[in-house]
């Protein structure tokens, strides 16, 4: 029972790292840059559910949408802000700006928020399941969330094989110039990335606030893992991230189980050096060829 439990666990967060990796994916794929205020973006998330769910009341789907959509509108700020005015001038001065505005909106959360960590009610996450007499030890929630994880991906992708916006998103993945031309609005399908890479952390971080506290500083590590998953993954394949995430979740959930915590970073981080030794371009990912 004690190693289905981790497997449940792991899939849990791996998925978590997987929503979180794929908005790492799409803001690539249209402009070759990312957010690293992904963790950022994942706090928010789970600040403003327990905010508008907890201090003001709020239905809990009301809560969520109103979340996301803050998030979308972070996701479009950073874009604007942050990384926009970077790439126009061929800079990668994005990579800082990025870091900077997370930090910033992390210090605002703390000053407005609160220091004190604080937990999200969730009636999935109360009584662990229960197998007869025997206990997985697991809340429903964390069946949950590979569930929405795995659903998003799939979505995601019918979206880009089947909509106008999909068909967009993938010109702009493969000749943004090609694409202007044939009359594609390169920056706005940019700007709608970055807030659909926003709303899949946001999504995460509602997702997991019932398992862990909320506060300020609860993206931070869970924003490297989901880039370090993303890296791993091959960042040019969306389920290629998805599936890396889905791993590191399920390793991390076994090494605690059976070694403890003190050593799940130590390992894990290992070998996602040895990985990328051997597969310099990830797991899934694939070399770019450049014709010149």
């Amino acid at each position: 029972m004690l190693l289905t439990s981790a497997l449940i666990s792991g899939l849990g967060l791996g998925s978590m790292y997987g929503l979180m990796a794929l908005g790492f994916y799409i803001t690539y794929a249209v402009s070759a840059t990312v957010n690293f205020a992904q963790g950022s973006s994942m706090m928010l998330g789970a600040v403003l559910t327990y905010t508008f769910s907890q201090t003001l009341g709020w239905p809990w789907p009301l809560a969520l949408t109103a979340a996301l959509a803050l998030c979308a509108l972070y996701g479009m700020l950073v874009e604007f802000v942050a990384v926009r005015p970077f790439v126009s001038r061929g800079s990668n001065a994005w990579l800082m700006s990025t870091v900077a505005l997370g930090i910033v909106l992390d210090n605002v959360v703390m000053f407005t928020f609160g220091k004190e960590p604080r937990n999200l009610p969730s009636p999935l996450a109360v009584t662990p399941i229960q197998l007869g007499e025997v206990g997985l030890g697991v809340y429903p929630l964390q069946l949950l969330i590979p569930v929405v994880g795995l659903a998003l991906a799939g979505a995601l992708h019918l979206v880009a094989r089947r909509t106008r916006w999909g068909v967009a998103l993938l010109a702009v993945e493969q000749n943004r110039d090609a694409a202007r031309l044939m009359g594609i609005p390169v920056k706005v399908v940019v700007l709608v990335a970055f807030a659909l890479s926003t709303v899949f952390a946001g999504v995460a971080g509602a997702l997991v606030a019932p398992l862990f506290n909320v506060h300020s500083d609860m993206g931070t590590l869970f924003g490297l893992k989901a880039f370090a998953v993303a890296i791993l993954g091959g960042i040019t394949s969306a389920w290629g991230v998805m599936l890396a995430g889905l791993l590191f979740g399920v390793g991390e959930a076994l090494i605690t189980s059976t070694l403890g915590s003190s050593y799940t970073q130590i390992i894990m981080f290992s070998l996602v050096i040895v990985v990328l030794a051997l597969r310099p371009n990830g797991m899934f990912g694939r070399l770019e060829v450049k014709k010149v």
